[in-house]
């Protein structure tokens, strides 16, 4: 989960670098993606688990 969401702050660091946006809008938006991201995972290895059972 973390590994996730630091890769997507280093691409939100990428692309503010790379298109000059000076209120790091980019970084703010790649963050959020990653946390959605990370937790829709843990939500479906969980339901998973709970499947399983």
């Amino acid at each position: 989960m973390g590994v996730t969401i630091y890769l997507f702050v280093l691409l939100g660091k990428w692309l503010d670098g790379k298109f000059n946006n000076g209120d790091k809008l980019y970084i703010i938006i790649m963050t959020l993606l990653g946390v959605a991201v990370s937790l829709y995972a843990v939500l479906k290895q969980v339901n998973r688990i709970n499947n399983d059972e």
